[in-house]
């Protein structure tokens, strides 16, 4: 068996691995088309980033059909400093919205926050007392189509409110083009007038009225939009949004 047939049939290897749609799209967003020769191939090692981010192992832990996990952590630290990820994240997202027929920028963005338990106690924990979770906690900014703006990570016990504000800063830093953020009740207060003050952004409140109407079920596929009419960008961009917040916890 040929080098290139045993590469071929290591790329087929595993479910988390990229399509050939996928990879020419990296490669054309990168331009990694005519780039230095290197002693493992790139597709093999975005294979396994993607590998690693979707089973949660251990670097040393990456099976042996993937290149060392040295190569493999020494790139993906290294283009998560160049901020090459969130680069690839953004122009994935833009090429979506055109394809729903939205504007390439969301103006309207949905602020919110997860706690998840984390079982290193070695880092720092917190106890989020609402949700009675020990761990950590998510602050994100989406837009309508649940897609990833921006994203930040504080202990479980920071309150959403005090988050709030530094999580501006990094959607500040990003230049987005949002301009108005939905939020529960847990960003109301003095919240909303520092953030217009400082960072212009607009931040309207969202009370649920769960309460006084009872359950009602939501329809999927809100915006009218088939999944299926860009797989491969769907996809690509969902194990982008899970290396982001793996970079980043």
């Amino acid at each position: 068996m040929t080098l290139f047939e045993v590469t071929k049939l290591r790329i087929k290897m595993y479910q988390t691995n990229i399509t050939e749609t996928e990879w020419q799209y990296i490669t054309k967003v990168l331009d990694l088309k005519g780039s230095r020769k290197r002693k493992y191939d790139l597709r093999m090692i975005w294979n396994a980033i993607f590998y690693l981010v979707k089973t949660g192992c251990q670097w040393r832990m990456l099976p042996k059909y993937f290149p060392k996990w040295e190569s493999v952590y020494y790139y993906y630290r290294k283009r998560s400093s160049l901020d090459v990820f969130d680069l690839l994240l953004e122009q994935l997202r833009g090429d979506i919205r055109v394809k729903q027929q939205q504007n390439r920028e969301p103006s309207l963005g949905i602020i919110d926050s997860q706690s998840i338990k984390r079982g290193n106690n070695y880092s720092l924990n917190g106890i989020d007392g609402n949700k009675k979770i020990k761990g950590i906690k998510r602050h994100v900014v989406v837009d309508k189509n649940d897609f990833l703006i921006a994203v930040m990570v504080t202990i479980a016990n920071i309150h959403d409110s005090k988050a709030a504000y530094l999580l501006m800063r990094v959607l500040k830093e990003l230049c987005s083009g949002v301009k108005v953020l939905f939020a529960d009740g847990g960003y109301r207060g003095e919240l909303i007038e520092s953030v217009k003050n400082k960072f212009g952004y607009l931040i309207q409140v969202v009370v649920s009225a769960y309460k006084e109407q009872g359950f009602r079920p939501i329809h999927k596929n809100v915006t009218g939009y088939s999944p299926c009419k860009e797989k491969h960008l769907l996809s690509s961009l969902k194990k982008l949004v899970s290396m982001r917040w793996n970079a980043i916890c």
